[in-house]
């Protein structure tokens, strides 16, 4: 079997920067449609989708709050109406809203939850009906090593996170008869824009936390991405795949 994904058609949430952009990039790369799904202004991705554009594949952009159960229901049979089909969903979107839980508002802890992992579930609800009809699909969820490990200050986000992975391991059994995979990756800490703007010596901190003693890229999450959409993990299904220099062992 091809090791790639061209002629294949993802829908990726949070794509217009940061990790979606380099998944949506690298899927690209092998030939692979893109529907890039993001809250944002489609004048802030326009940079995104023109690079996606370069590797000669078609592009759409879909303005979208995942955390809206009709809304991306309304944008699922959009990317179906668009391009025939949809044979991956990459699940990236995210929010952060950190404070220690004595401090948290309700209002933090909803707006997390309901992003990053009602999005998660809103998003699988309405794409697996197109892959359940082609018995194929590949579903991939991004997790985060604090689902699996927790942190102070991110009682939200680590809960939502660990909600992704039972999530995933669930839709694995129950989409595994229908040719549809589900997995999980969970980044450690990936050089971003928000990394960058770190003093040295919080840098430093962070590093002592890391075995291998360095900030992953998202191209690391992509890689990882890219294999598990792959024919290449094709009898992998219910795995959580961490992305972290050795952080979470």
């Amino acid at each position: 079997m091809s090791e790639k994904t061209e002629n294949r058609v993802a829908l990726i949430t949070g794509a217009a920067r940061g990790i979606g952009a380099t998944i949506a990039l690298a899927l690209a790369a092998e030939g692979t449609d893109i529907a890039v799904v993001d809250y944002g202004e489609k004048s802030a991705a326009e940079e995104t989708l023109a690079k996606i554009a370069e590797r000669g594949v078609r592009v759409a952009y879909y303005r979208c709050d995942v955390s809206d159960f009709a809304a991306a229901k309304a944008t699922a049979d959009a990317v179906f109406k668009d391009f025939g089909k949809i044979d991956i969903l990459v699940n990236n979107a995210g929010v952060t809203a950190d404070k220690l839980l004595v401090r948290m508002e309700e209002a933090d802890w909803d707006r997390v939850i309901n992003i990053n992992l009602k999005g998660c579930f809103n998003m699988i609800k309405h794409v697996t009906p197109y892959m359940m009809r082609k018995r194929y699909g590949r579903i991939v969820s991004i997790s985060s090593v604090v689902g699996l490990m927790g942190n102070a200050g991110q009682a939200n986000y680590s809960a939502s996170k660990a909600g992704i992975i039972g999530l995933t391991k669930t839709v694995a059994k129950e989409f595994a008869p229908r040719g549809v995979t589900a997995n999980a990756v969970a980044p450690g800490f990936i050089k971003t824009a928000m990394t960058d703007a770190l003093s040295e010596e919080q840098k430093q901190a962070m590093y002592k936390l890391i075995p291998l003693g360095k900030l992953g890229e998202t191209e690391d999450i992509a890689e990882a991405v890219l294999f598990l959409v792959s024919d290449r993990a094709r009898y992998i299904t219910g795995e959580v795949l961490r992305v972290d220099g050795g952080m979470c062992m």
